[in-house]
């Protein structure tokens, strides 16, 4: 940068730009007790100093009794009392005395009462400077400054002009070259050092159906830094896209065909470097199509380049297809279309490949079966997880699922439907241990027996085997009607049971004072069909089938006091002989009388040959007809009575938790039909009807 020196018109006269400034009584002497402030600030573009050439105060350790302050807008420049001669002030102490530009000097003096001898003060003077902004480095002119009084300008040598920050001296190197098919663009001073802060912009265009060709000559040279970054930059900008920036020794790879007819180049320099610049020569030639359509798809046929008139077949990539609402005879099927290159290089027609969308999963509302996130993202290769509402339900399968190139939802090992939520069976929240019976049996916890049911209206049992399914046994309720059944489940007690079906209590009233009721409504019963239906027990001799599911209106909201028990495992010819177990009910008690509470027995099987020896049918003096589908269990004065039909039969026993058995408790009988009440009842065998519930079930739900 250089400095000029200008001349300006000097400050306005009604400025003051020197004085003389000084203490009360000087020359005379000060006197005591005396105080007295200055302050001047100087004008724009100028500063103000100030000059000691007298100092006689009276001394006092650091001017505690008398003194003089000096100070400028950043803070106190001196203090000082004593006496010190015009040299002493000349050389330590005038020198600092001085503002910032355009800034401010205060003076303070003040005196004691203490004085014992006269002293005459001080005495300055102040006058006004103009600043030399040029002289400071950070005054921004990249080429020329020029100073005046109160202020300073910038120039620049011939061929540059100020830019509109009045500081930066740049080039004019802006031309609008359209039509131009052929030529050449310089860096402004090629093939000298290009200028310092030009920002360069030559446009070029032609006719639509060409597009322009760059080749970079001769030799190129454009600023960079230590670590490869642009300090200077060239680049290349079409419509569509962007080349560069591009900086260093090593041109561009040429030439650089940019598909387009219209061309911007772009060059911007700093204030630094002495770098020669660029050449580019320019031509044009016919458009070329790119080599892709549309993304997420491939050409067939593959070539080199595409020129006008050419015929391409575009097919979506794995996992992508055609938008649906896109319609036109060059559509070939939903994965393919067929596009002509135009002579403008673009194709025609274009139509989009969008992700394969699977669609939200179809998780019945309501049900256990939950997704973990709520709102998945559906598109091709997306996941989703499944969950249970809750801890009493179980995935079948805990697998990701992804979202298929087919648009299927498919797990990782391959499954297209989705996991199911079976409910957590023949578990207790609160194993109480315990041993107890029907006859001089104990009273049942809550949720110790979590899949109890009770028929009122029937005076009968049954269990719980899943959220919608109980089973009974079928003389329970043959002949009922199938959607007036009422059940109840989590019950100890029947008190609230009874309160509904004989004094019209609501269940939601009922349930206040009963926290683990809960009422159940039938919307289909389904006796086996081969148990005979219709004949009182004086007909019967048979209970041969005593079996009978129940489909629920709704599904039930399983907690602690309400559960499902686990059907047995299928095991031929499994026999019931030694195996203990518990039988629970609401049947007659050792005192004859129904119970209102809920009780619980442990009994054993009985040989094969025990229980083929029946009891008599007393009406009719003949043997009952025991069958390969039941079984018979009890123990001396522990036995199923009247009122606890269709209740369960499970192993292992009560009391025992699952420490003889590492299963869950499992349904293995149903209480069917007895005569003494004593020591032996009979029990549909349920490993005899897996196949039947299994099928049954399954049919039901798929006519939903």
């Amino acid at each position: 940068m250089i400095r000029l020196f200008v001349l300006f018109l000097p400050l306005v006269a009604s400025q003051s730009i020197s004085g003389w400034v000084e203490s009360p009584g000087y020359p005379r002497g000060y006197p005591d007790e005396a105080k007295f402030d200055w302050k001047r600030c100087a004008p724009s573009g100028h500063t103000l100093s100030l000059t000691l050439i007298h100092l006689d105060m009276e001394d006092s350790d650091e001017c505690q009794n008398d003194a003089l302050e000096i100070s400028n807008d950043e803070g106190k420049l001196v203090s000082l009392c004593g006496q010190k001669s015009y040299e002493e002030l000349q050389s330590s102490v005038n020198p600092s005395l001085r503002s910032s530009p355009s800034g401010c000097l205060m003076l303070s003096f003040h005196s004691d009462y203490s004085n014992t001898q006269r002293h005459s003060g001080f005495r300055a003077f102040y006058t006004v400077q103009d600043v030399d902004e040029c002289a400071d480095l950070d005054n921004r002119c990249t080429q020329f400054c020029g100073n005046y009084i109160g202020g300073y300008r910038c120039f620049c040598r011939p061929g540059y002009y100020l830019d509109t920050d009045d500081h930066t001296c740049t080039v004019n190197c802006s031309v609008n070259l359209s039509g131009s098919t052929l030529g050449t663009v310089s860096s402004p001073g090629w093939p000298d050092s290009y200028a310092e802060y030009a920002q360069c912009s030559y446009t070029l265009s032609v006719d639509d159906g060409l597009q322009l060709v760059l080749e970079f000559t001769g030799n190129f040279d454009i600023q960079e830094g230590e670590e490869g970054e642009c300090i200077d930059s060239l680049k290349v900008k079409t419509p569509s896209r962007e080349f560069g920036p591009f900086c260093g020794q090593k041109p561009p790879p040429s030439p650089l065909l940019t598909g387009s007819h219209q061309v911007t180049i772009l060059f911007s320099t700093d204030g630094t470097g002495t770098n020669t610049g660029f050449t580019i020569t320019y031509k044009t030639t016919a458009k070329t199509c790119p080599s892709i359509v549309t993304s997420n798809s491939s050409l067939t046929p593959q070539l080199p380049q595409y020129r006008y008139g050419d015929k391409v077949n575009v097919m979506c990539d794995l996992g992508y297809a055609l938008d649906t609402s896109q319609v036109g005879n060059e559509i070939l099927s939903h994965k393919e279309f067929v596009s002509w290159c135009q002579r403008t290089g673009v194709w025609s027609p274009v139509f989009h490949c969008e992700p394969v969308d699977c669609g939200n999963p179809d998780v019945p509302v309501g049900g256990p079966l939950q997704l973990v996130n709520h709102n998945p993202s559906t598109t091709y290769k997306d996941e989703i997880r499944f969950q249970c509402e809750s801890k009493y339900y179980r995935l079948d399968r805990d697998e990701k699922y992804f979202c298929d190139a087919e648009g299927n939802w498919r797990s990782e090992s391959g499954h297209a439907t989705f996991p199911k939520c079976e409910t957590v069976c023949g578990k207790t929240e609160n194993e109480i241990s315990s041993f107890s019976r029907i006859l001089g049996g104990q009273e049942a916890q809550p949720g110790e027996i979590p899949w109890q049911l009770w028929f009122y209206s029937r005076r009968g049992g049954g269990s719980l085997i899943n959220d919608r399914w109980a089973v009974t046994a079928a003389h329970v309720v043959d002949g009922y009607e199938e959607s007036t059944l009422r059940i109840y489940g989590g019950l100890v007690q029947a008190k609230g049971a009874y309160g509904i079906e004989q004094r019209g209590v609501k269940p939601e009233d009922a349930m206040k004072t009963n926290p683990g009721l809960v009422v159940l409504y039938s919307q289909k019963i389904l006796i086996h069909p081969q148990y005979q239906r219709g004949l009182t027990d004086v007909e019967r001799l048979n209970f041969d089938n005593d079996i009978a599911l129940i489909k629920l209106k709704s599904r039930v909201n399983l907690g602690p006091t309400i559960l499902p028990i686990c059907l047995p495992e299928k095991k031929e010819g499994l026999s019931m002989e030694n195996k203990v177990g518990t039988v629970s009910g609401w049947g007659l008690n050792e005192g004859g009388v129904l119970s209102r509470k809920l009780l619980h027995t442990n009994i054993v099987g009985y040989p094969h040959s025990d229980c083929s020896d029946t009891p008599t049918h007393l009406s009719k003096l003949m043997k009952m007809i025991f069958t390969e589908n039941m079984f018979c269990a009890g123990e001396q004065g522990h036995d199923s009575c009247k009122g606890d039909s269709g209740g369960p039969f499970f192993i292992p026993r009560l009391g025992s938790g699952n420490k003889e058995s590492k299963g869950p408790y499992r349904l293995y009988g149903i209480v069917s039909w007895g005569a003494e009440c004593k020591d032996k009842g009979y029990y549909t065998k349920v490993e005899n009807y897996l196949d039947w519930i299994k099928e049954t079930i399954e049919k039901e739900e798929s006519e939903e």
